[in-house]
């Protein structure tokens, strides 16, 4: 199992600090978070990329994932006018091209907030159009993209394991699969092992953090309620053979170093047998 650094909380930083950290903290990977300023995929396009390639060359560091920002910041395909989804889908289309180019082997998605006032239905029409969108893209492209699940707090489309495994087995491709961010189950009570049950080789891949338990925090490991020495346990027992990014977000921004450092160490320490 390789251990991945996920990047958005370097977004105030010089973006070599990113591989040189993964680096001498001994991460197998980047997970690459695609905002500004480093990692977006309109710069990208324009030419950004041969810098982050120069990079994963000069310190030996793969981009294993790429994880586009979006859902709010301005898109969100859940939400607004037909223009505004089409625009979104157009972004994460050009993210998929993004990955793909990048080297990395899966590039994730996320559904965003649909709004108070969309029904059951128009939530489900709305996602199921927008995924087919997206999954027929990434396999003209020979590329594989993951659907995570968001907490309650985030969004109302896709938050449990039975959300990610309805449109995962509605579209039906080899190019689209499951990912689980542990704290969505964890803040709702909802078993996290449950989704290796349910999505069984649909799921490639896993965010692990700490949660309070009572929102949507990233924490580093040790510093929550999640018995996560248990749960790892469990996890490699059943036979997953992915991989895990240490997924701190922004609540480490002012010291994404210091906190990388202490997340991996912990984090070992924990697996450790």
């Amino acid at each position: 199992m390789k251990i991945g650094m996920f990047t958005a909380g370097y977004q105030r930083n010089n973006i070599e600090d990113i591989f040189k950290d993964a680096k001498r903290f001994g991460y197998d990977y980047i997970e690459l978070w695609g905002g500004r300023p480093h990692a977006y995929p309109y710069d990208l396009k324009r030419g950004q990329i041969n810098d982050l390639l120069k990079l994963k060359e000069k310190y030996e560091m793969p981009i294993k994932v790429y994880t586009p920002e979006h859902n709010a910041y301005p898109y969100n395909y859940m939400i607004g006018d037909e223009y505004q989804r089409k625009e979104a889908i157009e972004y994460l289309k050009t993210a998929i091209e993004m990955g793909k180019a990048l080297g990395a082997e899966y590039t994730i998605l996320s559904a965003g907030h649909a709004g108070y006032d969309a029904t059951r239905k128009e939530i489900w029409e709305r996602l199921s159009v927008s995924i087919r969108e997206l999954v027929e893209h990434a396999q003209a492209q020979e590329h594989m993209i993951l659907i995570e699940a968001l907490t309650p707090y985030e969004s109302n489309v896709c938050t449990t394991a039975n959300d990610i495994l309805e449109i995962v087995e509605y579209i039906d491709s080899p190019y689209f699969g499951a990912m689980c961010d542990v704290v969505p189950p964890y803040v709702q009570s909802e078993s996290i092992m449950h989704y290796v049950n349910k999505l069984g080789k649909k799921l490639k891949h896993f965010h692990i953090v700490d949660s309070d338990g009572k929102s949507d925090t990233h924490l580093i490991p040790g510093d929550g309620s999640i018995p996560l020495k248990e749960l790892m346990a469990d996890l490699i027992g059943s036979g997953y053979n992915g991989d895990v990014t240490l997924e701190l977000v922004t609540a480490y921004i002012n010291e994404p170093s210091l906190y990388a450092k202490l997340a991996i160490d912990r984090f070992k320490k924990i697996t450790e047998r």
